[in-house]
């Protein structure tokens, strides 16, 4: 006949050897790294080359690219590397400058692509969970991780000449290198577009607040309906 210690023995053996499930943000980079790419840019200034570097997300299997403007503005020669090594020339396609956002037509996409999910941003709520796959410093497919830390922001950017109203304000670290790369949610979705960090130092690092400008609105300058 069982006894309650019995039991109480039996569950705490089944939950010491039951698996846990990985991670959000593990999750989340495994369904999201297919669609995110690096973004290298060239320009030449007074006869002096000036190279660029920045993030961007797969928008459908044509290969359209969905960034920030000022991560590809002006430049004389933009390069996209895909998740699989496959690099193509690209255009800009579309811009919303008082946005910060360009839409990118790669000519020499892979055969293959895997598109970027799309989710809602008005679902968000603060302190949430928020992801940010990019590139850093040049430094390809990185993940961090925090929360949803405002919503509904207005701030001047660094490339707008007014300020941007319904920013996603987040705390997950960004550098440069992450501009145009994907805010994510926990269900792996895109809510937004990684647009600027703020530093009273003026200095290009992170310490603790990023925006984002929210999906709904980007992908409407490539032509997505809003949800």
């Amino acid at each position: 006949r069982l006894t309650q210690r019995d039991v109480s023995t039996a569950i705490a053996r089944a939950m010491a050897s039951a698996t846990p499930p990985p991670p959000v943000a593990a999750r989340v980079y495994d369904a999201i790294w297919p669609s995110v790419v690096l973004i290298n840019t060239h320009t030449e200034k007074d006869n002096e080359p000036d190279e660029g570097r920045g993030s961007g997300v797969v928008l459908d299997d044509r290969g359209t690219i969905l960034t920030s403007l000022h991560v590809v503005e002006g430049a004389d020669e933009i390069r996209v590397v895909f998740a699989d090594g496959t690099e193509s020339s690209a255009d800009i396609l579309a811009t919303e400058p008082e946005r910060d956002i360009a839409v990118l037509r790669t000519l020499q996409p892979p055969q293959f692509l895997i598109p970027a999910t799309l989710g809602s941003p008005a679902s968000l709520h603060i302190g949430d969970e928020a992801i940010v796959v990019g590139n850093p410093f040049g430094l390809r497919h990185s993940v961090t991780s925090g929360v949803i830390s405002g919503l509904g922001r207005t701030f001047k950017l660094p490339s707008t000449e007014e300020p941007v109203t319904g920013l996603i304000q987040f705390d997950a670290a960004v550098n440069p290198g992450n501009s145009g790369g994907p805010l994510l949610n926990r269900d792996g979705e895109v809510v937004g577009i990684v647009t600027a960090l703020v530093n009273p130092t003026e200095q290009d690092v992170f310490i603790g607040i990023g925006f984002a400008v929210p999906i709904d609105v980007t992908a409407a300058a490539a032509g997505t309906p809003p949800y």
